[in-house]
């Protein structure tokens, strides 16, 4: 029996952290947990409880931050990992923005301060380095997709910060030779997304005016198009792609882009609503720059790892739907 691997995640409490422990406990891992401490612990691990993947032997969680490298430096030490999945992040494009220095720190400078902790403590461990589709802005090669040669010009802080840690990862991989690998995902989605993220929103919201507690429901660019796929596949690309036999950077995505009307569209009509009657456009929640069109060709990724989405466009909203139901 081979020995059992130990992982550790941070954000591990977010949407991506949940599924993939789920997928590591299940493929006989040790997962090691990085969690804020908030002022309302029991928030910390429901989407956990939810994948009833917590409380559970082989689950371990440990206070610290990307921002206090010496709680990196502890964690690693106490666990040598196999393998690190750096999920942790201020995830929110538009909040980033509001908050342009605090993602920074957490994202860009957080990065640094994991790889720096890695490269100490365990720099034979592999890293998956949690890119964003963000990071192309409004950069499209001519056929219309963006993938890993498009150029990245990134148009909000979010962007910027990753790109800063996509490139800094790319360094210390050619500089130390370290196992090092970028996913560039597109949009992923599930039940287990916050409440203020476009699509968990529009659903949210329908199914509030379908019960009568809510007449409307205010958005921002309805125009903008995005290429949506389901957390659950998109986890199992960040395992492939540590799987695979060098470092290397991938796109992850469905590469069928969908606007936000056309969730409206099909949420609303799901629930027999009609869109025109109960949404309302708030400039407050436009960009200040917009990033108009995302659609990815993930073509190097399904050819490498042989990784193919279950989910389509409709089965993931429905899926959500149907949640928001119970």
């Amino acid at each position: 029996m081979s020995e059992r691997k130990t992982a550790f995640i941070t954000g591990i409490n977010g949407q991506d952290g949940s599924y993939l422990t789920e997928l590591l406990l299940n493929k006989g891992y040790t997962v090691v947990g990085l969690v804020r401490r908030l002022s309302v612990p029991e928030s910390q691990t429901s989407r956990l409880e939810e994948a009833k993947v917590y409380p559970h032997k082989n689950l371990h969680l440990e206070y610290g931050d990307l921002t206090d490298q010496s709680s990196l430096f502890r964690i690693l030490n106490r666990y040598k990992p196999d393998e690190i999945y750096n999920l942790g992040a201020q995830s929110h494009v538009r909040v980033s923005f509001d908050a342009p220095q605090f993602t920074t720190d957490v994202i860009a400078m957080g990065t640094l301060n994991l790889l720096e902790a890695m490269r100490e403590i365990c720099p034979d461990a592999r890293m998956y380095q949690a890119g964003s589709s963000e990071m192309f802005g409004n950069s499209i090669d001519a056929d219309g997709f963006q993938r890993e040669t498009t150029p990245m010009h990134p148009v909000s802080p979010y962007g910027c910060a990753k790109l800063y840690a996509h490139n800094l990862c790319q360094t210390y991989r050619n500089s130390y030779g370290m196992f090092i690998s970028n996913g560039i995902l597109f949009n992923h989605e599930s039940s287990r997304r916050g409440g203020n993220f476009v699509t968990n929103k529009i659903v949210k919201g329908a199914l509030k005016i379908a019960e009568g507690k809510e007449s409307t429901l205010a958005l921002g660019n309805l125009e903008a198009t995005r290429d949506w796929g389901h957390s659950k596949d998109y986890v199992e690309a960040m395992w492939l792609i540590l799987q695979h036999t060098h470092p290397d950077d991938f796109v992850c995505s469905t590469g069928k882009s969908h606007s936000v009307g056309d969730v409206v569209k099909y949420v609303f009509g799901r629930l027999d609503l009609c869109p025109d009657q109960h949404i309302i456009i708030d400039p407050k929640y436009f960009r200040p720059q917009e990033l108009d069109d995302l659609k990815g060709d993930s073509t190097k990724l399904r050819a490498a790892l042989g990784w193919k989405p279950s989910y389509s466009f409709e089965t993931l909203l429905e899926e959500m739907i149907q949640h928001g139901k119970i």
